[in-house]
């Protein structure tokens, strides 16, 4: 065995199956999850201070705490002097499933060059397979990347150029196992800012970009105008 060998880091199988509720629009995918210890739940984006499920909080509910999850006899979320224990899973996933929101990340294996959950410090040993995931979901149109090491992947993946933060370009790709006449499908590739509290943006900011990329595949009504003559 090569001395370099001997003193990588041993590598990380992907913890999670895909999250691919029926009739799902758009793929949200990550990079790779933290390390078990940082998860309050277990399910996609479970530390507790990455902010996705507060930003999807704000968007949908106006309240980013929607879904946190507190002790049984707390009188409801937010409750003064409550704690919450982490995020509701069963909440988040019911959510998604009626949304149409598929998650995964873009990688299934991985070595950490570092003991943190830093995607500078993530090496990709195995890219996760995005066309079988998409020959899945044969509803799904777009997906969404949040954060750069996961845009790169999908870049790398489809040959496809990089949208700029809140972004989005497009690429077709065949789908595996499907009808010649559904082979191919175009699909709309968003970049979202990372909810990672290391990324240097306010939640609140972070939020306005997915709300835009969640209107636009129209998981969010657009409000009415109500105009007076």
């Amino acid at each position: 065995m090569d001395t370099l060998e001997k003193h990588l880091p041993s590598t990380e199988r992907h913890p999670l199956d895909p999250f691919l509720p029926e009739g799902a629009r758009i793929l949200m995918l990550g990079s790779f999850p933290p390390k078990k210890e940082r998860w309050s739940m277990d399910f996609f984006y479970p530390n507790f201070i990455n902010d996705m499920w507060r930003i999807v909080g704000h968007i949908f509910f106006g309240n980013k705490d929607y879904f946190l999850k507190f002790p049984a006899n707390a009188s409801g979320n937010g409750k003064t002097g409550t704690k919450p224990s982490g995020f509701d899973k069963d909440r988040i996933t019911e959510f998604c499933t009626g949304k149409g929101i598929a998650l995964y990340d873009t990688a299934c294996e991985v070595r950490r060059l570092k003991d943190n959950a830093s995607d500078k410090f993530l090496e990709v040993v195995t890219p996760s397979d995005i066309p079988h995931l998409l020959s899945l979901i044969p509803e799904c149109r777009a997906i969404v990347t949040t954060g750069q090491k996961a845009t790169d992947v999908i870049a790398e993946t489809f040959g496809c150029r990089q949208p700029a933060v809140g972004g989005m370009t497009e690429f077709t790709v065949r789908i595996p196992g499907t009808m010649p006449a559904e082979a191919v499908r175009t699909i709309r590739f968003w970049r979202m800012p990372s909810s990672s509290r290391a990324y240097p943006m306010a939640m609140e900011k972070k939020a306005e970009y997915y709300r835009a990329m969640y209107r636009h595949e129209g998981l969010l009504e657009v409000p009415q105008v109500t105009t007076t003559k």
